[in-house]
């Protein structure tokens, strides 16, 4: 059986993951929903995750950045160091292409104060552009700890920023001859400055979370968007969740060339949204945190009891909350 681009199926990958292993200090491993390992260090717990970029060539290295802070960030963990591995494609690649790669990456580290500490680089056939490969690593007391597994059923479920920041970045970016004939400039630069505003990191908002005690859990919604998130979510903790659609924060920017390319908004790539799931007396002080900083939230669903199902609810009705393995973002790439 071919496998289609994306994820690998939950399913899927449930069955070839490794069974849980006799090692007491991996305290998060491979499993769905968790955005990292964690290995306990004694007081405090190193927090290690690894992400490629596939889906876009510009600023590319701000994406690999971006992305795998994000995960770290997720656990309440501090991200502090990065290695990389560039694969770049044979008779492409000049010395400026390395060099932008690089500049890209460093700038970045410097930004969100990570140390670029070892990677990889060399040319490979096979490729028809670069592709970039992040292993970041971090840090977090171990009292201060989250993960996916500390949700519980009628926790609400938080989205900040909005869905499709990162998908509405890399549509414009990578599509942006076709669109200009039939968007304003104005328009397509604002969708194209979506890397940085909105902005597709989410430590600043996944800081202010962690520091609250009545956060559970924090997820990363990217390649399926938000509704395969809350699948991800739901499938480490067992539990039931509802989305509800009127609920959901989207920009015009992300409507309009979602709807361009007739995608889903609730399947493309959402890096720039972060998911939490809390305790609802801690729902307002959460709401209150993050808007003083600017930061625009939501209560978009609610955890439910096992067996309850997925749901999604328009306008009062329910159906199914969809999975998307394929990112809705690939019919246009």
């Amino acid at each position: 059986m071919i496998l289609p681009p994306g994820k690998l199926s939950i399913d899927f990958l449930q069955e070839i993951l490794p069974k849980p292993q006799n090692e007491n200090r991996l305290l998060a491993g491979p499993t769905i929903g968790e955005d990292a390992a964690v290995i306990d260090f004694g007081e405090t717990c190193l927090v290690a995750t690894t992400d490629p970029i596939t889906f876009a060539t510009e600023e590319i290295g701000w994406y690999l950045v971006c992305v795998n802070s994000n995960d770290i960030a997720t656990m309440g963990a501090v991200p502090k160091w990065l290695l990389v591995s560039i694969l770049l494609p044979e008779n492409q690649t000049t010395e400026d292409l390395v060099r932008k790669i690089m500049l890209q990456i460093t700038s970045a580290c410097r930004q969100f104060n990570i140390t670029l500490c070892g990677g990889h680089t060399e040319v490979t056939f096979g490729l028809d552009r670069p592709i970039v490969i992040g292993q970041m690593l971090g840090e977090v007391k171990k009292e201060n700890l989250i993960t996916a597994t500390g949700a519980r059923a009628g926790d609400d479920l938080i989205l900040t920023k909005g869905i499709g920041i990162e998908a509405t970045a890399i549509i414009a970016r990578e599509r942006e001859e076709y669109l200009s004939n039939r968007f304003s400039p104005a328009f397509l630069k604002r969708a194209r400055s979506y890397l940085t505003n909105p902005g597709i990191s989410i430590l600043k908002e996944a800081a202010i979370a962690a520091g609250i005690k009545g956060v559970h859990a924090m997820h990363d919604p990217t390649e399926g968007g938000v509704a395969t998130a809350i699948h991800e979510l739901a499938y480490a903790t067992k539990l039931g969740a509802i989305l509800w659609e009127k609920r959901l924060i989207i920009s015009e920017e992300t409507e309009q060339l979602c709807a361009e390319f007739h995608l889903d908004p609730l399947g493309v790539i959402s890096s720039g949204a972060l998911l939490i799931a809390a305790a609802p007396a801690y729902t307002k002080e959460i709401l209150i945190a993050l808007s003083n900083q600017n930061i625009s939230c939501e209560v978009v669903g609610q955890l439910l009891a096992p067996d309850s199902g997925l749901w999604l609810e328009t306008d009062g009705q329910r159906r199914p909350l969809p999975i998307f393995e394929t990112d809705e973002i690939t019919k246009i790439l």
